[in-house]
């Protein structure tokens, strides 16, 4: 292989292998069209290294690029999947950097969102741009450390940086019981805030157990209903008119959509100044942006014991279309992990 420095001997060993076992898929539909596939094992470029994956978690947008829905994620690549492997928040090892690259070498551990620089985390290795890429969490397994990328950052700019969260407010979150909303729970917990909680009834439990202060099975109450209770709203699901769920806001209230249903999305952009200007009440959706720097705050957080990553279910690389269906299905507590070495704090 060649552009790329290799320091440490063991390591190296590993790459007498040209070939890597990696899910892909050539079409949109259900997780069925998803196989696991022996590939070419992927050289780092200038700026990238690569990463012997421990462990890749499950998102929505994965099950969304999956299905080609909604349609948005069919620009520019309408008849054939953009990305024949999936899978963006990955923890690992890395194995070999580029010639350009400076913050890595050989052995150290890293985590991750690939999907700004080509996702293919489903897979056993994975090259990636460095500065995709932070310090694995010391104390803390690979499963844990992949849990966190997207999930955890979504959670951070969706309450600090879209809501503006204070301490003493009132918050709701909707679909409370996924990857985005118990790292939610927890971070606006940390931040003094009175935290309200909804999903499905057998995941209250769980929601009580990681901190929230209030709890709500969506199936037998409707938040909304009640009139103005809360000061922000962090909306996971997307399922709903936020013309219904702003309601629920008090004035000066802020509703922050992340993700959803494409209707929902586009009646939110649409008619988010009229609410401001009518209502008072601020209706927003949060565009995505992996940062290295918010990664930097989890790992912290993570390290000094004030947040845990919730592990809802644990698959392999051959159950990666499974853990696929159990997320669309809504029926993981906190993350879905795919693990591709065994699951140690030293592993």
């Amino acid at each position: 292989m060649s552009g790329m420095r290799l320091t440490d001997t063991g390591i190296s060993e590993k790459l007498n292998a040209t070939v890597m076992n990696a899910v892909v898929y050539d079409t949109y539909g259900t997780p069925e069209v998803l196989r696991v596939e022996k590939v070419d094992i992927p050289e780092p470029k200038n700026n990238e290294v690569l990463i012997e994956v421990h462990a890749t978690s499950v998102n929505s947008w994965d099950w969304d690029l999956l299905r080609g829905k909604p349609f948005v994620n069919r620009i520019g690549a309408f008849r054939h999947p953009r990305y024949r492997i999936l899978g963006a928040d990955i923890a690992g090892r890395v194995i070999s950097v580029g010639s350009g690259a400076k913050r890595f070498k050989p052995g150290d551990e890293v985590f991750g969102d690939l999907s700004g620089c080509g996702w293919g985390g489903f897979a056993e290795y994975v090259c990636a741009n460095e500065e995709a890429l932070t310090p694995k969490p010391a104390g803390i397994t690979h499963v844990q450390a992949a849990s966190i990328p997207q999930a955890a950052v979504l959670a951070l700019q969706g309450l600090r940086n879209q809501g503006n969260l204070q301490k003493g407010e009132h918050v709701l979150i909707n679909g409370a019981g996924g990857g985005v909303g118990t790292f939610a729970i927890q971070y606006a917990k940390l931040q003094g805030a009175e935290v309200t909680a909804v999903d499905r009834g057998e995941k209250l439990d769980m929601l009580l157990e990681i901190g929230a202060d209030h709890v709500l099975d969506y199936t037998k109450e409707d938040f909304a209903a009640s009139g103005p209770s809360y000061n922000l709203i962090l909306d996971v699901v997307g399922n709903r008119s936020a013309f219904a769920l702003k309601r629920a806001l008090v004035k000066g209230g802020t509703y922050v959509m992340i993700g959803g249903l494409m209707p929902y999305i586009l009646l939110n952009l649409v008619g988010s100044p009229f609410v401001s200007w009518l209502e008072k009440k601020k209706l927003s959706l949060l565009i995505h942006k992996p940062n290295h720097g918010d990664q930097m705050i989890w790992k912290e957080l993570v390290e000094s014991g004030q947040v845990t990553p919730r592990i809802g279910r644990e698959y392999t690389l051959s159950e990666t279309s499974q853990a696929l269906r159990d997320l669309g299905e809504g029926r993981v507590n906190g993350k879905a992990v795919v693990c591709l070495k065994k699951a140690t704090n030293d592993d």
